[in-house]
């Protein structure tokens, strides 16, 4: 459960409000993004939360699932865990990559010289996966990717690829290379860049393949599943965050709220309750180095879908003003809706939890 928490972890609670504090009380300037993200990754440098992301070997601090539950949730408690800056890059992928790899790329990644873009999606009409042919030292590769994150600033992409007598492979892509090509930039309805792309022969070096082919799946979804619990961490902060703004709605109105303006805030916190219990239960499991693949998906489900009707609820109860550009709820409202399809659709996810249990036999949902 998520109150039985280690000294340490309570500090690093302590850290973690702090720091959200300090951001939420800063002057954010639209005109001057980049600035604000610097303000934020010195405030959370300095907080001892902007490393939790960057494995010991590459000098962070090798963060655990719990603790980066907890400071997930914390800063989204005051509504800023969505802001730019306040987490290191990843190594992800490329820490399986090759040593000659790694210098390359992941060096310069890590010190935020160069971005990277994740293409797994395959655009709805394609006709096969992206595929690669092997020529001797070389692969040759072509498809699509419909949705790269982070794929319109991103100086190489992590794309799964299926190669021809291997099987799938996460390959590394730059975006210079000959034959790759930017289809389309765009924006969603939460504030996050995307982007297609479209591979035409696109030679590659074997070597940017990234640990052994015929695992790029296995890789692929250890990603997705990362980012699936920091949504859902930031999802369980936000329930926080809105049942407060709710219960300060009530109580500062003249008259005492009606029965069914109760019984919609029960509803809010049971629900917030739920899927932090789920949420911190799962993050257990994955630091107990048990397979939860299932755990996870459920975990993730229930928090976006949980911040979902809790903003759709609390819109209700605060009425129009809460429709207003500049309301928190407005802003929540755009962002959360996007959680709901997020590294996998919840319906999609509901259907691999079945498979998960009826056809693997795994999990304990």
């Amino acid at each position: 459960m998520p109150d039985f928490l280690t000294e340490e972890q309570s500090e690093l609670r302590q850290q973690a409000e702090s720091l959200a504090q300090q951001i939420s009380e800063m002057e954010m300037d639209s005109s001057d993004p980049k600035k604000i993200q610097l303000q934020i990754r010195e405030k959370s440098k300095a907080a001892g939360i902007f490393h939790l992301t960057q494995p010991i070997e590459y000098g962070g601090l090798g963060g655990t699932a719990i603790e980066l539950t907890i400071a997930r949730e914390s800063l989204a408690i005051k509504n800023v865990g969505h802001l730019p800056g306040i987490f290191g890059p990843n190594p992800g992928l490329l820490s399986k990559a090759s040593k000659e790899m790694k210098q390359k790329f992941l060096d310069p990644y890590l010190a935020g010289e160069i971005e990277s873009g994740f293409g797994f999606t395959e655009p709805s009409d394609a006709q096969r996966h992206t595929w690669a042919k092997p020529e001797g030292e070389e692969l040759v590769i072509n498809g699509a990717k419909s949705y790269v994150t982070g794929g319109s600033n991103a100086d190489f992409i992590n794309t799964l690829v299926e190669v021809e007598d291997m099987g799938p492979a996460m390959i590394l892509i730059e975006t210079s290379r000959p034959g790759v090509e930017l289809k389309t930039a765009f924006s969603s309805v939460d504030g996050s860049h995307h982007a297609s792309f479209t591979f035409s022969n696109v030679r590659v070096p074997k070597s940017h393949v990234i640990g052994e082919a015929g695992t790029g799946m296995t890789r692929a979804l250890e990603q997705v599943n990362s980012v699936r619990m920091a949504i859902a961490a930031n999802c369980i902060g936000l329930n926080q965050f809105v049942c407060d703004l709710v219960a300060d709605t009530l109580k500062s109105t003249n008259t005492d709220p009606n029965h069914e303006t109760r019984v919609k805030f029960g509803r809010m916190r049971t629900h917030a309750f739920a899927a932090r219990s789920s949420v911190y239960r799962t993050a257990r499991l994955i630091e107990a180095g048990e397979n939860c693949v299932n755990e996870i998906m459920a975990s993730k489900i229930l928090a976006s879908e949980s911040i979902a009707e809790l903003t759709d609820i609390a819109i209700q109860v605060v009425g129009g003003e809460a429709l207003i550009e500049s309301h928190p709820l407005a802003s929540i409202f755009r962002r959360v809706r996007a959680t709901r399809l997020a590294e996998g659709p919840t319906d999609t996810l509901h259907a691999n939890i079945s498979r998960g249990c009826l056809d693997l036999n795994l999990g304990r949902i």
